[in-house]
């Protein structure tokens, strides 16, 4: 039976030329929506990425739009609820960014799909935390290596990842 990394990479390596949310021009790609559309391989993710919490979290936030399948998923796991976080507040209904429940005080666990340069992460950190959020912990299926990691931890956030690009391309 193929390792899970093998699972991830062979649903959602892609070859050709993509540009990436950071500017950069890539020859492959990981369309996470491969992997985060097939329940059995999203449950096998999201196992794997609940043995490498290590803190009490009172919710989970999710980032628009491939964090919130795997913060969904990974609430089953570890029964903790999910925040919905939004790149920009919605101009109707209840005009938030942050769909789920109060973000004040909460000490809340980001969920990425996969993380380049950190921008997205970055930008719905200083809004969670301008709104009083407690955020210290990223947690992402892929580490593209791109300097994400080293753009956290200027913001005090601490990045752990269920593989690294290197490692996906090893399997």
């Amino acid at each position: 039976m193929p390792s899970l990394a093998q699972q991830v990479h062979h649903a959602a390596h892609l070859t050709g030329t993509f540009l990436l949310r950071s500017g950069a021009t890539s020859s492959e790609y990981f369309d996470k929506y491969r992997f985060e559309a097939d329940p059995i391989l999203l449950r096998k993710i999201a196992e794997q990425l609940s043995t490498r919490i290590m803190g009490k979290y009172d919710a989970l936030a999710g980032l628009e739009m491939g964090g919130i399948p795997i913060a969904t998923m990974l609430s089953q796991i570890t029964r903790w609820p999910t925040l919905f976080i939004r790149k920009t507040a919605k101009e109707y209904g209840t005009c938030r960014y942050a769909e789920g429940g109060e973000v004040k005080g909460k000490r809340l666990l980001i969920v990425e799909d996969v993380v380049t340069s950190g921008g997205a992460i970055l930008d719905a950190v200083r809004a969670l935390r301008e709104d009083g959020a407690i955020i210290n912990d990223v947690l992402c299926v892929i580490d593209r290596q791109s300097g994400g990691r080293e753009n956290l931890e200027k913001e005090n956030l601490t990045l752990t990842s269920l593989f690294t690009m290197e490692e996906l391309k090893q399997a």
